[in-house]
């Protein structure tokens, strides 16, 4: 008997265990935007393959400073040969035409070090400057990342306010169609207002539904960006709200974000490497200096190594090369065209602060203004409700007063995430995109304006 129980027992707790963890996977994630910006941080494709830049970039500069340092080599030979002295030009009576076999043993280690190469050492300087545009390139990736991680998490944002002010719609419509048909009942208003308030019933559960799909969808392209399994049980842990900025003066937000921008400074990068690739195409009719030397033992047995060995400092001058013409006008080129490119990206860049800073004052005041419509249409609604109810009317009304409800919700939610994707804009426009969410997007006003699902829930 006892032997039972303790089985029983343990069975129990197992089970207890398989439903405790069962209710963890079960349970959604909850994702803030900082969250989803580390990890797309860390499983983005784009970023990872830029920091395989980085390390190909590392590679082939040690490659570009391998010809400065010495190479030392060892080589062992034993050897057995013949030698025809016919073909050496010794010809002597009685003395056989080949001689050998013979064997030695012949062990050396040989070194050489450039002492002078200024090809070798610009290509050297150019490599150092394209490792530093492959390090700015990578955290350009992770910028446009992050600017992208905060677009799908504030769609997913707007898709879900959409379903809160959707779900709300609802709840209106089936309390207003519960009162149309109250008062039919009471004789105070027909069979068509009854249709028309379930006709809007169904278009607010027609909008639900679509609502729902818009958000589902959000969350499966999010989680896709952010190398989650699709699918995966999630939730936003932050909703749709307006948050203030405060704003960088003009002229100071430019000079700050040509010093920080990382594109802009991997431009400049790629420039300072292609001065050095000139230097170091000019450098190819200098004369080079060079050292050279072996050391090691020779001998027919192991008994017997005597140690021999050389040295040698060789100059060397190239005298005509009809290559270097063709190298210089590539890399004049190439110099014209990047210098081209960093003048059209610092005017991109003042025209994405510009435009940034405008939409920013812009939806900023749109919110304010659809704040107050979204009260007046939440009135409307009301005083048309109380005018049916009262039999001052009918609820052709309530139904153009639930229309204009509609209105503006959906108004307030674009103003809403218009005035986010701005403040978004307007980091990644600045440069430091990581330091500037936690500026933009850190805190939330005290005079953040209503969300846009906030309706009454019951008919009086």
């Amino acid at each position: 008997m006892r032997g039972t129980l303790k089985a029983g027992f343990e069975l129990a707790m197992l089970l207890a265990v398989v439903m405790h963890l069962a209710a963890q996977q079960s349970s959604p994630q909850r994702l803030t935007l900082q969250d989803a910006i580390t990890l797309a941080l860390k499983n983005n494709l784009a970023a990872r393959v830029a920091g395989t830049q980085v390390d190909e970039a590392e590679g082939t500069r040690e490659r570009q400073f391998a010809p400065l340092l010495p190479r030392v080599t060892g080589d062992t030979f034993a050897k057995l040969q013949n030698n025809n002295l016919a073909v050496l030009g010794v010809s002597v009576p009685e003395i056989p035409t080949v001689v050998g076999p013979f064997a030695y043993y012949d062990f050396r280690i040989a070194a050489s070090q450039t002492v002078v190469d200024r090809q070798a050492y610009h290509n050297w300087r150019a490599s150092q400057q394209l490792t530093q545009s492959a390090k700015l390139s990578y955290q350009d990736t992770r910028d446009l990342v992050i600017r992208q991680t905060a677009g799908l998490y504030l769609d997913s944002e707007s898709a879900l306010a959409q379903v809160q002010a959707a779900e709300s719609r609802v709840r209106t419509s089936q309390a207003l169609e519960k009162l149309a048909r109250d008062q039919h009942d009471q004789g105070l208003a027909t069979a068509v207002d009854v249709v028309r308030a379930g006709v809007q019933l169904a278009r607010d559960q027609q909008s639900l539904l679509v609502a729902r799909d818009n958000y589902q969808t959000s969350l499966l392209v999010l989680e896709r960006f952010l190398g989650l399994e699709p699918g995966a049980p999630l939730e936003l842990a932050e909703q749709l709200q307006f948050k203030a900025a405060e704003l960088p003066e003009l002229d100071r937000a430019i000079h700050t974000a040509l010093e920080t921008r990382a594109d802009y400074r991997a431009l400049e990068s790629q420039r300072d490497s292609l001065v050095e690739q000139e230097k170091a195409s000019h450098a190819r009719y200098f004369p080079t200096f060079s050292v050279n030397g072996d050391y090691g033992a020779l001998g027919r047995n192991f008994g017997a190594l005597p140690g021999i060995g050389e040295i040698q400092g060789t100059v060397s001058i190239t005298l005509f090369n009809r290559d270097r013409n063709g190298e210089r006008k590539e890399l004049e080129s190439r110099l014209q065209r990047v210098n081209e490119q960093i003048s059209d990206l610092a005017r991109g860049i003042e025209q994405d602060i510009r435009k940034a800073l405008l939409d920013i004052d812009s939806a900023a005041q749109q919110v304010t203004v659809t704040r107050a419509a979204l009260d007046l249409a939440q009135k409307e609604l009301m005083l048309s409700e109380d005018r049916f109810r009262n039999g001052v009317t009918d609820n052709i009304e309530v139904i153009t007063a639930q229309d204009q409800l509609r209105s503006a919700q959906d108004d307030q939610i674009t103003a809403l995430a218009r005035h986010a994707d701005a403040k978004a804009a307007l980091a990644r426009a600045l440069g430091g995109t990581e330091q500037n969410f936690r500026k933009y997007f850190g805190s939330s006003s005290n005079e953040a304006p209503k969300q846009p699902a906030a309706e009454r829930e019951t008919v009086r």
